[in-house]
C-alpha cells in the first residue's frame, strides 16, 4: 500500500480508503448504495486492513447514524490499527439546530459520532458541506476547540466552493486556528470540473484531495456500455446517484478509450479509472466503496502499477470538457494562469 501526506499536516494516509455509506441501508437512497450489515462489514474491514487500507470513511448522515454504528462495532479491538474519518453539517433531526456547522450542532454531532463509533477521538473530521448561515469563524473556532480537547485530530471539508475553502483557510490563519488539511470532493474521468479552481487552490494552499465517488456512481465501473440497457441493479436505476443528468454519449466515448487501455494493460475499466485519478495533482486518497467482497478485491487491484504517460494523455483527451467562465478566459493566457501539470 502506498501512503501519502495529507495536505499541510504530518498525517500519512493510504491512497485508498474504504467508504462505508453502504453500511446499514437505512432508507431507499442508501439502499441503492448497499445494505451491508455487521457480519459482512467485519469481513470487508478485515480485508481492507490486510491490504493496508487503514482509513475508513463514514458520515453521521449515512443512514442517520447506522453506518457509524456498524463501523464502530466492526472495528472493535482494531481501533489502534486504523484511522476513522466522519462528517457533520447535514440534517440529523427535525429541530432548528439539527443541521449546519454552528457550535451548537457541531459539538452535539461530534459527541454523537464518538458514541456511535465507540471511540474517544475522530482522526479526520469533515464539514460535509458549507454552511452559509453560520460565520466561518464560529465553525473553525469550534473545530479548533475539538482538536484542543483531543476529540478530533485533523479537520477537513467536503463539497466546498473555492471561495468557501479560501475564506475558511484565511480565517484559520488570521486567528491561529487549525486549518483544513483535506477537501473531500467529487472528481472522476467523467466529472473533471474539480480541476478548474479547486485543484489549483489545493496546490497553492497545500490542501489534499480525498476523492468521493471516483467511479462517478458506478458509471465508470464497466457496466455502462453503448447499445446496452442501464443495469437494473445500478445506483442510477435505483435512485442513489449524484450529480447532474448523465451525458451518455460522452460517457460511452470515455468508456471506448477505457476499453482500449484495458486491452493494453490487462486491467479492468474500473481499475484504470481509479489509477488515472491517483496520477492527478493534490489527490492523496480515493474513497472506494463495495457492496461485497468481490467488488472490494477488484478495487484494491487499482494500485501497485501506473498508467503510462501516453495512456493518461489518451484518457485526458477523451474526457476533456470546455470549462465555463471565467476558467476558459483564464486558459487563454497560461503564462498568467498556469494550469496544473498532469504528467
Amino acid at each position: 500500500m502506498e501512503y501519502r501526506q495529507l495536505g499541510a499536516s504530518g498525517l500519512q494516509v493510504p491512497v485508498l480508503s474504504f467508504g462505508t455509506a453502504t453500511f446499514g441501508g437505512g432508507n431507499q437512497f442508501f439502499k441503492a448504495w448497499g445494505d451491508t450489515q455487521l457480519d459482512e462489514a467485519k469481513r470487508l474491514v478485515n480485508l481492507c486492513i490486510d491490504a493496508g487500507v487503514n482509513l475508513f470513511d463514514t458520515a453521521n448522515v449515512y443512514s442517520r447514524g447506522v453506518s457509524e454504528e456498524i463501523l464502530g462495532k466492526a472495528l472493535e479491538g482494531l481501533r489502534d490499527k486504523v484511522l476513522i474519518s466522519t462528517k457533520a453539517t447535514f440534517r440529523m433531526g427535525d429541530g432548528p439546530n439539527d443541521f449546519g456547522s454552528s457550535r451548537e450542532h457541531l459539538i452535539k454531532s461530534c459527541e454523537d459520532s464518538l458514541r456511535r463509533l465507540q471511540t474517544d477521538h475522530i482522526d479526520i473530521y469533515h464539514m460535509h458541506g458549507f454552511d452559509g448561515n453560520t460565520p466561518v469563524e464560529e465553525t473553525l473556532r469550534t473545530l479548533d476547540d475539538l482538536i484542543t480537547s483531543g476529540k478530533v485530530r485533523y479537520i477537513a471539508c467536503s463539497n466546498f466552493s473555492g471561495w468557501h475553502l479560501m475564506k475558511s483557510l484565511s480565517a484559520s490563519e488570521k486567528y491561529g486556528w487549525a486549518k483544513y488539511v483535506g477537501h473531500q470532493a467529487y472528481y472522476s474521468l467523467l466529472d473533471r470540473e474539480f480541476e478548474w479552481e479547486l485543484m489549483p487552490l489545493g496546490i497553492d494552499q497545500k490542501v489534499s484531495t480525498i476523492v468521493w465517488s471516483p467511479l462517478s456512481s458506478s458509471r465508470l465501473s464497466g457496466k455502462y456500455r453503448r447499445g446496452t440497457p442501464i443495469p437494473e441493479d445500478s445506483r442510477i436505476s435505483q435512485g442513489g446517484s449524484h450529480g447532474p443528468a448523465t451525458n451518455f454519449e460522452r460517457l460511452y466515448n470515455i468508456v471506448d478509450v477505457l476499453d482500449e487501455v484495458a486491452e493494453e494493460t490487462g486491467k479492468s475499466v474500473a481499475q484504470i479509472s481509479l489509477n488515472w485519478l491517483l496520477q492527478r495533482p493534490t489527490v492523496a486518497n480515493l474513497v472506494i466503496g463495495a457492496r461485497n467482497e468481490e467488488q472490494l478485491k477488484q478495487n484494491l487491484e487499482a494500485i501497485g502499477w501506473n498508467l503510462t504517460t501516453e495512456q493518461i494523455k489518451k484518457l485526458d483527451a477523451a474526457s476533456d470538457v470546455d470549462p465555463i467562465y471565467p476558467y476558459w478566459h483564464q486558459r487563454q493566457d497560461t503564462k498568467l494562469n498556469p494550469t496544473p501539470k498532469f504528467y
